[in-house]
């Protein structure tokens, strides 16, 4: 199925490039119309070109207005203000198209050899995952979602924090004090424990940390028995990650953390050094940069040998150099890392690596009070929210369906609870702060999950009733459209692939939230003024059609923000 703003575009390119063959123009761009009385889609080709092409922008406008091949796609331009053109589309070829609703669509024009990286999450191995694991986590799920349905080749990549001092004190700790019974039960709790108890004992006997440098230098080394304890704890750490990642509906294709790219940092610091690029500063490596780059110097291996984030990281984008075809890399963090990014990136740059690379930051989430009722301590634990948010969704449902079996209440809680904590996070601005309040986010009313979830089953519901006097909707079907209501759903239906082009483009999952709360709005003014059941036949079925069409939008939609639907709620 061909996107209909390229289609136009196409088209328009082709007409303009014959009418002004002997310049230089900027190509057409199409958008969707922001007001409805003004045609379907827009297009300001005459005004951004009329210094190229040498005359009024409206002259241009009616030139391409007068030559333009009206058919089936286009039933008549306008030309407003200084030179806009806006189009409308045909009501036939609205019907088509939406009958085409479920087909592939045509991404081919983009440009999707190769891989995108996807690198998110990343916790800390023997650290439970909290609240500041939330944003990266599901923004960069929906990302890798919005790509692949792009039809790019994508692999999602955990660079999970398996290595570094850390890992010496807690080999101390597990000998010294670790409680097996607690550690069986749950590792990562224990594991926290002990390192909080290292820590105190070494403030009593600071021998403790020669001890601790001793035994991680046993797990660079190779040695046998460490190596084995440091496996263990990456294993237990990643089967309670794993249990968020199902819950959340997360994936990933590899989990390469920092330990994999250890033995590659001494290259990257060799071949930084004989292109002149790091150079000894106090018995440090450090890269300058160019004062116009405005960066401070990054230091990639201290004086006592060791190396830091920012050589991992140059290690990481050279081994997916070498063995990728990469299309680009996105990495997923919070606002804080944006100068470490910027300074590994150019230093990669430097090296003459030409990959595409982004960072996509985002801003911290903050809580109303009382976001846990039973919460102790200062960090939220991301388990800790999750349970919340299915707790406070079963009373709702309790609430509103109390004759639903258990069963039922328990699965649509987890799905409002869950869906409601990641469309909270996934509809906004991903660079604001987000504030966490709970009968907001669990509203059916509003922007949220529930009112979301509560319009697709609402379409479901009357498909069943349908169903039941044997009407059988198929894609034959005449689909009319008569009057503003039908006309405005049906039209915004066929802008979806274009939201999520811009999504991909910009990497705002808020952009594809933006659109379906748009198409619910649309769809319940359909509702309200546009009757389905007890019409004629023709008109049951169209606008019945209609809607089965626009629960297979609001489905794909969700899906790409991580989120599933519910044929009841």
């Amino acid at each position: 199925m061909k996107v209909i703003s390229k289609e136009l575009t196409d088209i328009f390119q082709n007409l303009v490039d014959n009418l002004f063959p002997d310049k230089e123009l900027k190509p057409v761009e199409i958008t969707v119309a922001t007001n409805e009385n003004f045609g379907d889609y827009q297009c300001n080709f005459a005004m951004i070109n009329s210094k190229i092409i040498g005359d009024n922008p409206r002259k241009i406008a009616e030139e391409i207005k007068a030559k333009f091949p009206y058919g089936e796609i286009v039933e008549k331009l306008e030309v407003a203000g200084p030179g806009f053109i806006n189009i409308f589309l045909t009501s036939k070829y609205i019907s088509d198209s939406i009958k085409k609703i479920g087909e592939a669509y045509d991404f081919s024009f983009l440009n999707r050899k190769g891989q995108v990286i996807i690198d998110f999450s990343s916790p800390n191995i023997a650290k439970r995952m909290h609240i500041g694991h939330l944003r990266s986590t599901i923004i960069g799920e929906s990302v890798s979602r919005i790509y692949r349905f792009l039809g790019y080749d994508v692999v999602a990549d955990n660079h999970i924090g398996d290595w570094g001092t850390q890992f010496g004190k807690l080999i101390v700790g597990y000998r010294k004090w670790l409680n097996r019974e607690a550690y069986e039960k749950n590792p990562i709790e224990e594991l926290e424990r002990v390192y909080v108890k290292f820590s105190e004992e070494a403030e009593k006997d600071p021998s403790l940390e020669d001890l601790a440098r001793a035994e991680l230098k046993k797990v660079q080394d190779g040695e046998e028995e460490n190596t084995k304890i440091w496996k263990e704890f990456i294993t237990e750490s990643l089967k309670e990650y794993n249990k968020l990642y199902e819950r959340l509906d997360v994936h990933f294709d590899t989990y390469y953390g920092e330990s994999f790219y250890n033995d590659m940092m001494a290259d990257v610091v060799k071949e930084l050094e004989e292109k002149k690029l790091a150079v000894d500063d106090e018995g440090a490596k450090v890269v300058f940069f160019d004062e116009k780059d405005n960066l401070f110097p990054c230091i990639v291996q201290k004086k006592d040998g060791a190396y830091l984030y920012s050589t991992s990281d140059i290690a990481t984008v050279k081994f997916r150099k070498n063995n990728y075809d990469v299309n680009k890399m996105i990495y997923l963090t919070d606002g804080r890392q944006q100068d470490h990014f910027k300074q590994f990136f150019k230093i990669t740059d430097m090296l003459g690596w030409d990959i595409e690379k982004y960072h996509v930051w985002f801003g911290i989430i903050r809580f109303a009070d009382g976001i846990l009722s039973t919460r102790k301590g200062n960090v939220i634990r991301l388990e800790e929210l999750l349970d919340e948010a299915h707790s406070r969704a079963y009373n709702v449902v309790n609430e509103k369906n109390p004759d639903l079996s258990e069963e039922e209440k328990q699965n649509i809680a987890e799905v409002v609870g869950v869906s409601s904590v990641k469309y909270a996070d996934l509809s906004q601005n991903k660079q604001s702060d987000i504030l966490f309040e709970w009968d907001k986010i669990l509203s059916f009313e509003g922007n949220t999950a529930p009112y979301l979830l509560y319009t697709y089953a609402r379409i479901q519901s009357i498909l069943r009733k349908i169903h039941e006097q044997n009407i059988e909707l198929k894609d034959s079907i005449e689909i009319k459209i008569e009057n503003k209501f039908e006309k405005s759903l049906a039209a915004h239906l066929l802008t979806f692939p274009i939201s999520v082009l811009k999504a991909a483009e910009t990497f705002k999952p808020n952009l594809i939230a933006d659109y379906l709360y748009d198409l619910s709005k649309k769809l319940n003014s359909f509702y309200n003024n546009c009757p389905i059941l007890n019409q004629d036949i023709d008109t049951l079925k169209s606008r019945a059609f209609l809607i089965k069409k626009t629960g297979e939008v609001l489905k794909e939609g969700l899906s790409l923000l991580g989120i599933p639907v519910l044929n009841k709620m």
